[in-house]
């Protein structure tokens, strides 16, 4: 788990690309808000999560809102859902 991701926060839903070297967790916080983070997996990195951008720092009031913004964002993501 990425320092970027608090521990007191609940990862609701991981999503990986089909080469399994990317990610996006979908996240609430304790107060209720939601959010999300990509990140990406190297051999050299001996297959550890490494953040690739800061999204986490972003609220969202649902995790449809949440899972929206991310889809708007990354990529890959819309063809992995």
């Amino acid at each position: 788990m990425s320092a970027r991701i608090d521990k007191s926060w609940v990862v609701l839903k991981s999503i990986e690309n089909d080469q399994h070297d990317r990610c996006v967790d979908l996240f609430q916080r304790p107060d209720g808000s939601f959010g999300f983070e990509e990140f990406r997996r190297d051999v050299e990195d001996a297959g550890a999560w490494t953040p690739v951008a800061f999204y986490s720092g972003t609220a969202y009031a649902t995790g449809e809102m949440a899972l929206s913004a991310a889809v708007a964002r990354i990529v890959w993501l819309a063809e992995a859902l």
